[in-house]
């Protein structure tokens, strides 16, 4: 008995450990409902990993692609995209999404979401001044530029340890 509770208790030790490593995963469990730290956690989680991958239907079949546009603007997650892209005709159709993103150190990030498109012009430049480097493909006025955010986010932190059931948070 003794043996299994020492056993116990080093495995949470490591489980505590390894996550230690990851600041945004290591962060106390849950949000506490604190929605918009938590979408700052998410956010920051995304930004740190460089690009993250979001999934999308089309019919029966799901697609996923890679995508590195990101900000926070008027607290919520926003992100980018063309509105010739199948991506946003997928979106147009069933606004359900899922991003994942990998941070390279054994934590990665689940999240599911609804993407609303925002049509408005200072929506758009303002994700477009957050990535200067998107300038020379969209333009807030042009009819192709499209920014989205999420709406009723879910994200779940998994860590790769395989220690403890995935941490979630809402916003």
């Amino acid at each position: 008995m003794k043996k299994r509770f020492a056993l116990a208790l080093l495995m949470a030790l490591a489980a505590l450990f390894v996550g230690v490593g990851c600041a945004s995963y290591a962060a106390a469990a849950g949000n506490g409902g604190d929605k918009e730290a938590g979408m700052k956690e998410v956010y920051d989680f995304l930004k740190g990993c460089g690009n993250y991958y979001l999934a999308t239907v089309e019919g029966d079949q799901p697609r996923v692609r890679p995508f590195g546009s990101l900000a926070i603007f008027e607290s919520k997650i926003y992100f980018q995209t063309g509105k010739i892209k199948d991506v946003s005709k997928q979106m147009a159709t069933n606004p359900k999404i899922e991003i994942c993103a990998f941070d390279g150190k054994g934590a990665w990030v689940r999240v599911q979401a609804v993407a609303v498109d925002d049509p408005r012009r200072e929506a758009k430049q303002f994700l477009l001044d957050a990535h200067p480097e998107l300038k020379n493909m969209y333009s807030a006025d042009d009819d192709n530029t499209q920014v989205l955010y999420l709406k009723d986010a879910v994200a779940r932190f998994h860590s790769f340890s395989g220690t403890g059931e995935p941490r979630i948070v809402e916003f």
